[in-house]
């Protein structure tokens, strides 16, 4: 779009005169609060009148006090909290069409034409139907002289976008639903307390998680956790897959582990589509077996707490992107729904989505298993497809026989989730026959010869600061001719160095593959690291007390605040590389190390001539990153006109658009550009007075 046509677009995006209600339907999921926040607020910030349609459904049927007109005011307060303020219920008065007239008249009433919807596959279903008899109900409406003609007329077209709100992640066209995140955190969190105890017991225990038609609750704790085994409904055990659970179950007892853990959704079903019930996989191991086996079923307590950082993110840019495809709607377009792609934003056919939602059951009910996963989207493919190659180790007269060696190193300051990726990167790498060297301490590991080789579960890695002196290659260079080191796989920012020392050092002339794993987010060519971990650890602000980190503002707010609140400074430091890995890290962390060295491989073997390994093409010395939608491997010399190295961050920062987000939800005074995709793109800045930025906070 034209710099010219995208000004005359932004001049005509105004939600003047247009009437927003937003409703939260279903069952409750943690993040919903923040999706109503940020459609409140967007919609107030562009002009429009917005309204909370209390109680889902029901409240749309029943009108009077449930319809309540929003203000900015109504929703601070409500990002951090779980479930949902506004409420949800089961509506049957709203599946009938006596009911869904009501609720027409009492939109109309309040000039509502603009509907958001966050719930499931079947409130935004009924979100759908309710538009396709809009024109219907309103003629009824007239007849029966509850409205007059004017009023029909002038309100003929109600608009519907619709965000997912499931703990399930069962819709598909999105790659996360509002809630998932969060719910996959209560998860880990009890997985992580119970495998102490199950230890030091030494027990098995079965834990059943939500899930009655979707495994992705199920898959991803699992392979955030290493569970040794997970039954999801979308991909049954092959039959007799209770004695090679018990197998797998013995060996590793038999390999001094002392404890097991299987997940279990709750829907999960056999390749007769019959139940396995987390009680009768406990009975298969104790008269199996005879371990001391105990099942845990997490029930409603997966709903609870506050939302994470992610679904807090997340919801805010879906709340946006919402009121923005309303305020671009018109009488003929469809009804969409707000959808994560990558790490994008995206609209997409709302029926569409729903269809293929219905789909997914119709394949599990016809015993087509495959092509479940496959309707279920890419991610759930990859995580099955990941949980497969790490949780089932071949016997060692199984595993081919390549004659690579492989090193694994960490370098700079930790970052959470590269534990998790080192485990990973170690698994597939034996998996296929290289032999797998861990070089502790980095690069000054390296040049001290501090070289293991790992063995199936691997050792943690210590890691220190990256040590940038090119007198260190010499030493490095000797080790790695010493331990026929055929390639290399780092975790930080030093690839570039290694891969231009290749003129110097032709023992560098291997495949290397860069991890990227800051909590700084500052890497050049990915849009995503482990670093929603550190999300999780910053402070918010209470109604007393203004939580901030520097000097300057703490001055400021300290001053402008008198009389008003209280501020207290807090640098939370080391403290945010602290803690345990989120289920995003683990799971990030997890499977781009597989994909890394699954690269890795076949850039072994494309560079293997004459008995030897040689690799100096630019393809070979890549970092894996997202980028948009996808996960691609750049060639690193590609990225060094990206990259500021003086201050150490990307030239473009691809989180910076998230500023006008930011700044709207806030009160700020800005004007803003969308980008094609609707995503917020560009700001002009107005600053506020001091006052008001204040009492916007």
């Amino acid at each position: 779009m034209a710099q010219t046509d995208n000004k005359k677009f932004f001049e005509n995006l105004t939600g003047a005169g247009k009437a927003i209600a937003v409703l939260t339907s279903g069952g409750d999921a943690q993040g919903m609060n923040a999706a109503v926040r940020a459609v409140v607020r967007m919609g107030i910030y562009v002009g429009a009148k917005v309204y909370f349609v209390h109680e889902g459904y029901q409240g749309m049927v029943d009108g009077g006090d449930n319809i309540k007109e929003a203000t900015w005011e109504s929703v601070s307060s409500m990002l951090q909290m779980g479930g949902t303020v506004i409420g949800s219920a089961r509506c049957k008065d709203f599946r009938t069409h006596e009911g869904r007239l009501k609720a027409a008249h009492n939109l109309v009433q309040r000039g509502i034409t603009n509907l958001c919807v966050i719930g499931g596959d079947g409130s935004l279903t009924g979100a759908n139907l309710f538009r396709e008899e809009w024109s219907g109900l309103l003629a009824e409406l007239v007849q029966q002289g509850l409205i007059d003609e004017e009023a029909a007329q002038k309100y003929s077209a109600l608009h519907i976008v619709g965000m997912v709100g499931s703990i399930d992640n069962d819709f598909c066209g999105t790659d996360m639903t509002i809630g998932t995140d969060s719910a996959l955190h209560r998860i880990i969190e009890v997985v992580d307390a119970i495998m102490t105890t199950a230890q030091s017991h030494q027990r098995t225990f079965v834990l059943e998680v939500m899930g009655r038609h979707c495994g992705y609750l199920a898959l991803v704790s699992a392979l955030a956790c290493g569970a040794d085994w997970v039954l999801i409904p979308e991909m049954p055990p092959e039959d007799g897959w209770e004695e090679k659970m018990c197998q797998k179950l013995s060996a590793k007892r038999a390999g001094m582990k002392r404890l097991n853990i299987i997940i279990v959704a709750e829907g999960a079903i056999d390749r007769n589509n019959k139940a396995i019930t987390s009680d009768h996989v406990k009975n298969l191991v104790v008269q199996r077996l005879g371990f001391d086996t105990r099942v845990t079923i997490l029930g409603h307590v997966q709903r609870g707490g506050t939302p994470s950082a992610f679904d807090r993110i997340l919801a805010s840019r879906m709340g946006v992107e919402a009121v923005l495809a309303l305020l671009e709607t018109t009488a003929n377009t469809a009804a969409c729904v707000v959808s994560l792609c990558g790490n994008q934003s995206v609209r997409l056919p709302l029926m569409e989505c729903v269809q293929m939602t219905q789909e997914v059951q119709k394949a599990m009910d016809e015993k087509r298993f495959e092509e479940a996963v496959r309707l279920r989207g890419r991610s759930f493919e990859n995580n099955l497809k990941t949980y497969k190659l790490l949780a089932h180790r071949k016997p060692e007269s199984e595993l081919p026989h390549s004659n690579f060696n492989v090193a694994v190193l960490n370098v700079g300051a930790p970052a959470a989730g590269m534990n998790a990726a080192v485990r990973s990167a170690v698994r597939v790498g034996i998996s296929e026959g290289h032999k797998m060297f861990a070089v502790s301490d980095g690069f000054e590991g390296f040049r001290k010869g501090q070289v293991n080789i790992y063995f199936y579960i691997p050792i943690l890695i210590t890691v220190q600061q990256v040590l940038n002196s090119v007198a260190y290659m010499g030493d490095i260079q000797e080790l790695q001719m010493d331990n026929i080191t055929h390639a290399i796989l780092l975790e930080k920012e030093c690839l570039l160095q290694l891969c231009e020392a290749r003129s110097s050092y032709e023992e560098f002339c291997i495949p290397l593959c860069m991890l990227p794993a800051t909590i700084s987010n500052n890497v050049p060519g990915t849009n995503l690291k482990h670093t929603h971990s550190t999300c999780h650890s910053f402070l918010g602000m209470t109604q007393r007390y203004l939580v901030i980190k520097t000097d300057f503002i703490y001055q400021l707010y300290s001053e402008e605040g008198k009389g008003v609140f209280d501020c207290r400074k807090n640098v939370l430091g080391h403290m945010q590389q602290g803690g345990a890995p989120s289920p995003f890290d683990r799971n990030f962390g997890t499977k781009i190390a597989a994909k890394a060295m699954q690269w890795i491989t076949k850039k072994l073997n494309e560079s293997y001539r004459k008995g030897r390994v040689f690799a100096n093409t630019e393809d070979s010395a890549c970092l894996l990153g997202m980028r948009q939608r996808a996960m691609v491997f750049q060639p690193v010399v590609q990225l060094k006109d990206k990259t500021d190295f003086v201050h150490r961050i990307p030239k473009e920062q691809w989180w910076l658009k998230l500023r006008p987000l930011m700044k709207i939800l806030a009160k700020y005074k800005i004007s803003y550009d969308v980008s094609d995709s609707g995503q917020l793109e560009h700001v002009v800045l107005n600053r506020p007075k001091e006052s008001e930025a204040m009492a916007a906070i």
